[in-house]
């Protein structure tokens, strides 16, 4: 094996361990989040167990961190995002950002035809931005009833009941941006005309 591969084989165990108590959880508990045993945990975080996909992607979804990130792989020279989409209800949705925690951005895409379903407005915590893309978006928001065109765009705080869907029968695309709890929209720049 190369110098880089052994670096980052070696790596692996110091980074899993301060993971780990950065987290603040103990072996014990990370033991029952990922079905690996204590000793296995152990032998990781020491470098005495060499890792395999077997071990690394239970670890890299407990901590929510790509599989590249949690082994320290060598950084790419590309810098594009290649996001997958996901096809949820008719509707596809495409991560824009890849990071958990913190702001999470996607576009969505709903597909002509009629609504995909009966609106049923849900809460959560956060906080969501919209901003039309294409189309006109139906848009719930607690008792009222909005349609969003293109360039329009809404914000409110989730633990309001909402929902959104095609106002008519044509496609609809926007940016769908959600946050944490508390968190606003920041606008730093500012239009002034010469």
């Amino acid at each position: 094996m190369n110098d880089e591969f052994d670096a980052v084989l070696a790596g692996i165990g110091p980074r899993l361990r301060e993971l780990r108590r950065r987290s603040g959880a103990t072996l014990s508990a990370l033991s029952e989040t990922t079905g690996i045993p204590v000793s296995t945990l152990s032998r990781l975080e020491s470098g005495h167990r060499k890792p395999g996909l077997e071990l690394l992607l239970p670890l890299a979804r407990a901590y929510q961190k790509p599989l590249d990130e949690l082994v320290g792989a060598p950084a790419d020279a590309d810098p594009r995002v290649y996001p997958r989409p996901v096809i949820h209800n008719g509707m596809t949705v495409i991560p824009l950002t890849r990071k958990p925690g913190g702001l999470q951005a996607f576009k969505q895409i709903l597909p002509a035809g009629p609504d995909r379903c009966e609106p049923d407005p849900r809460s959560h915590e956060g906080y969501h931005w919209l901003y039309v893309l294409n189309g006109r978006l139906r848009l719930i928001l607690g008792d009222q009833d909005f349609v969003l065109t293109a360039g329009e765009v809404a914000e409110f705080d989730t633990h309001l009941p909402h929902w959104f869907g095609n106002a008519d029968a044509r496609p609809v695309e926007f940016l769908s941006i959600v946050g944490p709890q508390g968190e606003r929209f920041h606008v730093k720049a500012r239009f002034r005309p010469t």
